[in-house]
């Protein structure tokens, strides 16, 4: 490995035992061979005792000896006082850190910390980044609401049957198609955020300072390659999607919009396990120099077995951004329908909401200052589950330790 926070030899070693066009980096052996030796003198299933049993073994027990008086115990380390020492975490000692996270397998109160700490200590990158972004996605959204969206579908209070299921339907359609222009430049913020925030991730795992210059430059040769990966994954849960979701918009009526209904649901379930599985792709291109085919496998072995977990994740990060940018959003939003009161007015009876330009302004202001903290989160999540993934099942902890200079990582021999 080198010392790049590219980690492009660590990456090189794919878990699939796949060609790809980066030179393989053989496989790590310290776990193999300390898993070898303990082996050799574990004791029968027998004789195993608990945790607390082996910390204070008894005392008439053949060859053991108390601790002289005074000390803290079997096993002090230097520095640590007494009874605080690593045999009582089951004989290991505590993890590296030499970044934002320790260098074992994770919990996710640890992938959330890193996150916010990655944001903490590289703050000036992290903020310049996003906030551009951010700037110019809420632009294009407000553009593309302001002249291309058509005006909403108007609701009359008064209809019933048939006609009040028509207007249900034809409100739930321009619903939709409200919501495209919103997730299609989210999307591309988030795709531009994340490249960028991946290389300041792996720089901070390695506790190595980045400047937005250096992860810029790291970043732009694979830019195309992830507007490749991310229009491809897009491209794939929509067309999902559109198999439930056409035939019944096909047939109309309410027969229609049940059929619509009930397909979407079914194909949007298909869809989401489609996008969990293919969630780690993106950093495993960024940080392994994969191609677009080789990234998505990458991503399919690193989750297989793991996609509850890493859903529940993905899913609680999600609710958690949510709530922070809504209540970020919701100050902006009352002040908008203050400045613009034809479009509270608009909302309160039923009637199609014609926004104007001071509401669109103050609830875009707000919509920026949620992007700006909530990209960061949602991309630090992301390569932090992505080398989770790595540190369980390929010791990648032993690459990155190697890497960064913590002592006792060393390759053997060296």
């Amino acid at each position: 490995m080198n010392d790049s926070p590219g980690w492009a030899s660590p990456g090189s070693a794919p878990s699939d035992g796949e060609n790809s066009d980066a030179p393989s980096a053989p496989e790590s052996s310290d776990r193999a061979r300390a898993s070898s030796k303990w082996s050799q003198n574990q004791p029968p299933a027998a004789q195993w005792s608990s945790p607390a049993a082996e910390q204070a073994p008894p005392p008439s027990q053949p060859g053991w000896s108390g601790p002289p008086q005074g000390q803290g115990g079997w096993g002090q380390v230097p520095g640590q006082p007494p009874g605080g020492n690593w045999n009582q975490h089951y004989g290991r000692p505590p993890a590296a850190r030499p970044g934002v996270i320790p260098l074992r397998p994770l919990g996710i109160g640890e992938i959330l910390d890193g996150a916010v700490s990655t944001a903490r200590a590289h703050w000036r990158t992290v903020l310049g980044l996003t906030l551009t972004v951010a700037v110019i996605a809420q632009i294009a959204q407000i553009l593309a609401t302001r002249f291309i969206l058509p005006k909403p579908a108007s609701i009359d209070p008064n209809a019933t049957g048939t006609e009040a299921l028509n207007q249900a339907v034809d409100a739930m359609q321009s619903s939709l198609v409200d919501l495209l222009p919103p997730l299609v430049i989210g999307q591309f913020a988030t795709l531009f955020t994340t490249a960028v925030l991946t290389i300041v991730v792996s720089r901070s795992v390695l506790g190595r300072p980045v400047s937005l210059g250096d992860a810029w430059n790291e970043a732009r040769p694979r830019l195309l390659s992830l507007f490749g990966l991310l229009t491809l994954l897009f491209v794939l849960c929509g067309a999902v999607i559109a198999v439930g979701v056409v035939p019944g918009a096909l047939i109309g009526g309410g027969a229609g919009a049940a059929l619509a209904v009930l397909g979407g649901i079914a194909t949007s379930v298909v869809s989401l396990w489609l996008y969990i599985r293919f969630s780690l792709a993106s950093p495993a291109l960024m940080l392994e120099r994969q191609t677009i085919v080789q990234s998505l496998r990458r991503s399919a072995k690193l989750v297989n077995g793991s996609w509850w977990r890493i859903f529940g994740v993905t899913i609680l990060t999600s609710v958690l951004v949510a709530i922070v940018s809504m209540i970020i959003a919701i100050p902006f939003t009352f002040a908008a329908m203050a400045t613009d009161s034809s479009s509270f007015h608009g909302i309160l009876d039923g009637t199609a909401p014609d926004f104007g330009w001071p509401y669109l302004i103050i609830s875009g202001i707000g919509a920026v200052i949620g992007a700006a903290i909530s990209y960061p989160i949602a991309a630090g999540v992301t390569v932090l589950l992505y080398i989770d993934q790595r540190i369980r099942r390929e010791a990648l902890d032993l690459e990155l330790g190697r890497a960064a200079g913590v002592p006792g990582y060393e390759t053997p021999g060296s």
